[in-house]
């Protein structure tokens, strides 16, 4: 999961080289806290949302398949 929103992230910035990704997994629930350059936050968030709900759209659907609950923090 913290390989595809990075590889999402990367191919929608101007500074790919300032996108992280950390995960901290529990039994259940994994959340992933996403960090971008503060000239990039825009981007990632995109109008009224739909960037970050697309992206957290597709991790539900990936993170459906092994059977466990992924959330994605998106901070400044």
């Amino acid at each position: 999961m913290k390989d595809l929103i990075g590889y999402i992230v990367r191919a929608l910035v101007d500074h790919p080289e300032h996108v992280s990704v950390s995960e901290v997994d529990g039994s259940q629930t994994s959340v992933l806290s996403l960090k971008v350059a503060k000239e990039d936050f825009g981007k990632v968030i995109g109008k009224q949302g739909r960037t970050a709900k697309a992206m957290r759209t597709l991790l539900s659907a990936a993170s459906a398949k092994i059977k466990k609950r992924t959330v994605l923090e998106i901070i400044e």
